[in-house]
Order: C-alpha cells, then structure tokens, then sequence
C-alpha cells in the first residue's frame, strides 16, 4: 500500500536493527519445519511429540522475544499459525500423492501463481505494515491506565452509595498518591485524614475549616479537588485573593496533576481566562482565580446555563469575606452558587465562625497543628517576654536582649535592637522584618547592612549573580538600594519592586542566596516565603493598628516545614504602645457585616430600598409592567458579566462619547479608554512632566486634539505647571485618567518601565502595578462591550488586540513565551535568544538542557516552565478539538431527511 512491489525499503540488510542474523535463523527454523514436514509425507509416522515440535519451533520464538513492542502482534500471528499447524498434522490422515492432507497454508503465504512466501518475506510484509502504522501502546503503560480507570470507576461506585471507604487515597487512584510524594514530597497526612474522613466530607456537604498558616490547608482542597474533576467529573472552581497566588497555584501547584491526570488547569486572572469557559466534552477543568475574576466566571456560567457544571468551589483566605468590597465579591460569589454547588472554605484565622456556618450551611473542622512549633514573643526595651495563654496577663518572662555590642552611635541608629534580633539567626537561617510603610522596609534594610560587614563573604558569587540578574531584567537600571544591601545577603519586598524584581529575590530567599527581607505585610498574604524568625517592627500597618488576622498572618511565616524544628516571632513595642489592651488586640478579628450591625439604625428593608434606588438612578434595572415588577437592563446585563457596579455607568458614557470621535492613528484614545478608575485617587501629577508629555513636540496634533476632546486642554497643564491659578478647573477625575494613560501610552511605546518610571516620576512598582491593572480593565471593558451593548461593537475588535498588548507589554515576538506562567521579559529574551520561540519548543524542551542553556536558570524552574508551556498547549489543543468536534456533530434540529 505505501511503496512499490518491487522497492525494498531494508537496503543490503535484512533487519532494521542492522542484523541479518534473525532472519537468517528465521529461515533456518523454516527450513527445518519444512523438513519435519516432508518426513512425516514421506513415513506416514506418528505425529512428533510436544518436546520435539517445541525444540524445533524455538528458534522462532526466542529470536522473536528480542522484536521491538511493535512488532509484537507479528509474533502473535505467526505463533497462532505454528499452532494449528500442529494440530493439523496431529490429525492426519492417509494422504493422496502430491499433498498432505489437511493441512493448510496460513492466510497470506502465497504469493501470486501460488509459490509460497518465505517467513522472511511475510517478516518484511509485516514489519512495512506495522512501520505505517501507529505503535501499539506498552502492555505496562495499558496495564496501568485500565487499573486507574477501575480505581476512579469504584470510587464513583463508592461516591454514590456515601460510602465510608471511598478508594485507595480517599477517593482518588493510587497515582495521585505517587504524584503527591513525587512532586510535593508528601509521604504522609496528619490532620488532613481526620479532616477528609469527616462525614460531611464523605455526604458532599459544605465544609469550613480554620488552621494555622502553614499547617497543610490546601493539601485537603487539592484532595478535595481531584476527586471531583477524576471521580464525579465535574469542573472546579479554587478562588484566591491575588494574581501571584493564582499563578503559583496554577504552575507550581496544579499543571503538573493536570498533565499527569488529563484535566485542564486554567487560568483566570488580570487579563487572563475566557467568557464563558470554554465547555470540554471529554476533559473536566480547574478554574484558578482571582476573587474578581471568578464572580465574572460564576455569572458567564449562570447566563450560559452551565453552573450545574462546577461541581466544587474552594475559597482560600475566606476571612477576606469581611474586606470592603472584595468582600461583597466573594459573599455574592458565594450566594450564587449556594444551592447548586459545593463550598469549601479555608482560612488561618476565623472569628465569625458560627455566622458564617448559618450563611452556608456549612459543616466546621479546626486544629491548632502545625508542621513546626511556633513561639510568639514581644519585646519591650530591651525585654522580651513570651505569648502564653496560660498565664494571668498573657505572657511571661523570657530573657534579656542582649544588646552590649552596641555603640551609642549605634544605639542611635536602631533603638529597637534590631540587628541584635536579626544577626541572633541570620545567616545560617532566614529572617523576615515586617514593617508599616514601604519606605520603612528600605530605611531598615539599609541601616541593618551597615553593620553587617562580615556577611559579605558568605554565598558571595550567587549573591553577584543575582545583580546581574537584577540589572538585566531592568534593561541596565537597577534599584540603588538593591545594589548596596543584596551583597549582604539583605534585599526589601514591598509593591514599589517590578515583578521581575520581586521574582528574583523570592527566588535568592528561597535558595538561601539571600538571609533576610524587609518586607509589608502583604508579603504574608502573598506567596509562601517561611522564615526561622519573623520581626514586627511595629503594631501598625501604615497609620492603621494591627488587627488580629494580619497578625496571625505575619507570624504564620514563622517556620520551615522539612527545614527547621522551630519557628519565632516577635512583636516589637514601644513604650507609647504599653498601654493598649495587648490581649485584647490578639483576640481581636476582621468580622464581615452582618445584618445587625447594618441595620442598627434603619431597618434591612430600608437598606433594601435603598439599594434598589441606587441601580435604578445608575440605569441597570428598571420598572416596568403594571406590576412594577424590576427588569435588568442592557446595560444591567453588560456590567454583571464583567465590571464593577461603582462605575459601570461612568464606564459606558466614556464610552458612548468616545465613539462620537475616537482617535485611531495611534494607541492614545483607546489606552484613555482602559485607564483604570480606581487608580485615578493614587495619582498626583507633576505639572511639569504633565505639561511637557502634552507638548507637539511628543504628541501629534491630533492626540492633542483628542486630549482637549477627553476634557485636558494643555492651556489648563499649562497654567498648574506655571503656577498659575486657574479659575475654571477641569474634570481633575479626566485630568489624572489622561496622565496615566500617557504613562501607558509611553510604555506601549518602548516597554521599558525604569526609564518610563523616572520621567514621570513614579515608582517603577506603581508603573507596573498601573500596566497589570490596565490590562485586567481592558480584558474587563472588552466583555462589557461585547453581546448587549451592540451600539459600543467597534471596540470588540479594538480591544482585543490592545488587551494583548498591555497584558505582555514586550516585542511581539516575546508574547507566546510570555503566556508562560513563570517567564518574564528578561528570561523570555533568554529563551528567544536560545532558539526557543514557541510555546512548542518550550513544551518540548529537555529541562536538564534549558538549565545548561539558559543563564541562572535551576532545574525547578526550567521543570514549571515545561509543565505550564504544555498545559498552555494542551489547553490550545483541546480549544481547537472542540471547535472540530462542534463543526462536526449533527445538529440536534435538523429537518427529517
């Protein structure tokens, strides 16, 4: 079929091992059953016996034994074949001349004019055949498929029935429990079992549970997790509160069981994550999100009639029910979803508890467990005193600080005894220092390295490394600070670094590069970076006290499970501090609002009302019929599928105007458009820069005209950069909208954020911070525009492709290897330099070879790289199979035939 008659695709050899030998033996095993053959023609002898026939077929068999697996249903064919004739001759008959009789020639040995093939021949027919087609998969690999198949299969069985023992690893096949020691480690469970074993666990009920920071929560909605998407076959949903978490769960966490179990791990958040999911017919999907981002994705699923796929959702951080507005996110999330679906909530700390189990129906599990014993202590003077529940106010003598070192001119420089603190465990052990402000952590971090000279030798050519990390990924720039403390083992952590900056130092704390981060108190709410000791430098975040939930986060870190035997905090106090209730701040809790305290002066039907009165004057519900019955509008719609309700209204005038002129010779007018508003109260311009960006000589006369449309005529710049009064102020909202968008604007234009950053004086963290939110807004106000407001159609095509390039904001040949969770400009330079160009080359990519190729790069890095650029593949894949298989499937309507 695929080559000619007389074309012999084995050249001078007759194996495609190279080795003539097997068919040369093939043929003499022919030969000699040939012979056996004749013999018994010839005598009309009894059949041979067992042992003799085997002893002359074993030269077949032991020569075919060594065949690759593909060549195994051959060997099959031909044993088969020797059988029956064995049998045949077993029964013979007397035969008639020229013939025995009942024996026949196997299918296919003849050739054309009736001359047999030879066994060498038939190998070769077979083998051309079994090269043109796919190759068998391995018995083992098969074997091993259908015991997960029975495995999941029973668990289903068991699932159904509520049944206490629900499979080999609660529920799940004996691979997710190797996959768990594999990549995590995880040898064994602790409070997990009890938790997994509970019997609202095992009857699917909603379930809340509370334990320390690093005590193991998320082992048990993982677990949680792969039951539903492997056993019941339904999608979750796993809601975080930041972007940084999203993506450490998505790559770090979950791709490598989602490559390994055959279920999509996707993402949604920023500007990342489709409406609606896409719906896969034969692969279940986890959706890792942000809180804002899953609201949007609950309601694409309402609208689509889909909610009765997501079969689990998991909140970490649930505390975050009582946090303002994104509170209200996650409470409406919930609510949605109440009676249709699982929740699991998880938090470190939880005041509220019995409200919150009324609110969901929900079943409670604490535990005090910890991998590594933590101790609390405060220190006052030069006192410290230990945390101790037992005693009468709450704590107990510990020791003296030892703080003798010390000149007055250091005494000076850090009356709190820091360093004393610090260099107790650094830098054979890792610390962390909390701080209230930003530029606190970078005052603090400066003042330590001063007397830390003796530090420089230790790890001192990876510490010279990760500067010349830290210069390339800000394009020949570098943090000063940064410069004089990393030599030191000494960095700070705060939203003011880039993300590449941010990465990298993760990255040297977690490999013991670097000792000791000066950090806020996001940190401990952000990404996992455990320390032998935690230092709060005060009881305050900013001007605000300490409330007990981000206490217990801060000292949550305290810790290093696998690492150390025990974790340390302590609080520093002053003596202004002294005389606040210190118990009664650790008791205290970040409670959501209830009902009672939100009518304690008006009734819930009032707020009610007054609610109503709100979306009615913002136009997204109205009334109508005879009935006054309350119908969403268009605009109702557009805004609960993707924007927040604050300013949706404000959203779709801008909007509504722009259309009336909008500027397309250049990027200008659309980035305006996508400027987030809650940026806009951070921004203080410089009158100066403001008024030099406006200028002709760097905007073209029609961006200037488009600036005066929006409501900024440079007359009005002018005058503030001059110092002038001006009678008639502008729309300062416009005003400051317009000079973040030329922040954007310029970073669309040369990408490069330090040297953005330094012409308009701002941070580079809060540049960063403005091009992330930018391209979640765009990706927001993209779904805004799209199906119910078909008035504001040209943007469906106009903001797509800027979502794209705000999201990245690098060359477009970067952007495919940007889409890896992990890469960052600088390291997809690297690997565009490297010859990897395509998500297909990365997925591809032998990990051990990336390392050698690519500069600072270590083999865990270079595996989760791997691991996201072929989930991303995957994901496309099956993107592309389901529009195939949607193109391909009879409709369900079609007219009788």
């Amino acid at each position: 079929q695929f080559c000619s008659d007389s074309e012999d695709l084995f050249g001078d050899y007759d194996s495609i091992l190279e080795d003539s030998s097997i068919l040369a033996r093939l043929d003499d095993a022919e030969q000699r059953e040939r012979l056996q053959s004749q013999q018994l023609q010839g005598f009309r002898t009894p059949p041979p016996s067992t042992d003799a026939m085997s002893c002359s077929a074993a030269p077949l068999g032991d020569e075919l034994e060594d065949l690759p697996p593909s060549q195994l249903q051959f060997q099959e064919q031909i044993q088969d074949q020797a059988k029956r004739s064995r049998l045949q001759v077993a029964k013979a008959t007397p035969m008639p001349p020229g013939g025995a009789a009942g024996i026949e020639e196997p299918e296919g040995a003849k050739r054309r004019g009736g001359v047999r093939k030879s066994m060498a021949e038939q190998l070769k027919e077979a083998m051309l055949g079994n090269a043109a087609a796919p190759a068998a998969a391995p018995r083992s690999a098969a074997l091993k498929e259908a015991v997960i198949s029975k495995e999941i299969s029973e668990a289903m069985e068991a699932i159904s029935a509520e049944a206490a023992d629900l499979g080999p690893f609660f529920g799940l096949p004996r691979k997710v429990k190797e996959l768990m020691l594999r990549l995590r480690g995880i040898q064994r469970l602790y409070w997990q079992e009890t938790c997994l074993n509970l019997d609202c666990v095992h009857q699917r009920k909603n379930l809340i549970y509370s334990l320390p920071t690093s005590g193991g929560k998320t082992l048990v909605a993982e677990i949680l997790i792969l039951r539903e998407l492997l056993c019941r076959r339904k999608d979750c949903l796993f809601i975080l509160p930041y972007i940084s978490l999203v993506q450490e769960k998505q790559v770090r966490g979950l791709a490598n069981f989602g490559l390994e179990l055959d279920f999509m791990v996707e993402e949604y958040a920023g500007s990342k994550g489709r409406f609606p999911p896409v719906k896969r017919r034969s692969r279940r999907s986890l959706y890792v999100a942000t809180i804002e981002k899953a609201h949007s994705l609950v309601n694409s699923l309402i609208e689509g009639g889909r909610l009765e796929d997501l079969g689990l959702l998991v909140v970490d951080e649930l505390h975050m029910l009582g946090d303002g507005s994104r509170g209200a996110v996650i409470e409406m999330t919930l609510a949605k979803v109440l009676f249709m679906t699982q929740i699991v909530g998880m938090s470190a700390t939880l005041g509220n508890i019995r409200d919150l189990q009324t609110f969901l129906g929900a079943e409670n599990y604490t535990n005090d467990f910890r991998p590594v014993q933590l101790k609390e202590y405060v220190k006052l003077n030069d006192t410290i005193y230990e945390v101790d529940p037992k005693e009468e106010n709450g704590f107990r003598f510990s020791r003296t600080l030892n703080f003798k070192q010390y000149s007055s001119s250091m005494q000076k420089m850090d009356p709190d005894h820091i360093i004393a603190l610090v260099t107790e465990v650094i830098p054979l052990h890792s610390c962390l220092v909390f701080c209230p402000t930003k530029k606190n952590c970078e005052n603090v971090a400066g003042m330590i390295c001063k007397y830390l000279k003796q530090f420089l030798q230790h790890r001192e050519a990876e510490k010279a490394a990760l500067l010349r990390e830290l210069k390339d990924s800000g394009n020949g720039s570098m943090c000063p600070v940064l410069r004089r403390t990393v030599p030191y083992g000494v960095a700070y952590h705060h939203s003011g670094l880039t993300s590449e900056e941010r990465k990298l130092i993760e990255e040297a704390y977690s490999g013991g590069v670097l000792c000791l981060l000066t950090c806020t108190s996001t940190l401990a709410a952000g990404i996992n970076l455990p320390a032998r000791r935690v230092i709060l430098r005060s009881p305050y975040v900013g001007v605000d006290f300490l409330k007990r939930s981000q206490y217990k986060q801060m000292v949550g870190r305290a810790g290093r499970a696998g690492i150390d035997t025990i974790g340390e905090s302590v609080l520093i106090l002053q003596e202004k501090d002294r005389k606040l209730q210190l118990d009664a701040f650790l008791r205290r809790t970040l409670l959501f609002v209830q009902q009672q305290q939100l009518c304690a002066d008006r009734s819930l039907q009032d707020v009610v009302r007054q609610s109503v009165h709100i979306l009615k004057e913002k136009e997204l519900i109205a009334v109508t019929g005879t009935d006054s019955a309350l119908q969403v509008t268009r605009l109702g719609r557009a805004a609960y599928k993707s924007v927040d309700l604050a300013y949706c209204d404000v959203l779709y005038r801008d909007l509504s105007k722009g259309l009336e002129g909008l500027l397309l010779n250049s990027y200008l007018h659309l980035v305006y458009l996508v400027t987030p508003y809650e940026l806009v109260p951070q921004c203080n311009p410089d009158w100066m820069v403001y008024f030099r960006q406006l200028q002709f000589s760097l905007l073209s006369a029609s961006e200037q005209k488009m600036s005066a449309a929006v409501g900024v005529p440079e007359s009005f710049v002018a005058r503030k950069a001059a110092g002038q009064t001006v009678k008639k102020n502008p729309d300062l909202v416009a005003v400051k909208r317009m000079y973040l968008a030329l922040v954007l604007f310029s970073l669309l234009k040369e990408t490069n954020v330090w040297s953005v950053a330094e012409r308009f004086q701002l941070s580079r963290g809060f540049v960063q911070t403005l091009l992330s939110s930018a391209s979640a807004f765009c990706s927001c106000v993209l779904h805004f525009t799209e199906q119910e407001l078909e008035e504001l159609w040209p943007f469906k095509a106009l903001l797509t492709e800027l979502t794209r390039r705000l999201s990245y904001c690098v060359t477009a040949e970067l952007i495919p290897l940007m889409e890896v969770a992990g890469v960052l400009e600088f390291r997809a330079k690297q690997l565009y330099a490297a010859g990897y160009k395509t998500l297909s080359h990365l997925a591809n990519a032998d990990p051990a070879v990336l390392c050698r190729t690519i500069q600072n790069l270590y083999k865990k890095q270079a595996l989760l790289m791997v691991a996201s650029a072929k989930m991303l593949l995957n994901e496309k894949a099956a993107a592309l199979q389901e529009e195939v298989d949607d193109l391909l499937t009879l409709p369900a309507d079609l007219p009788p035939q």
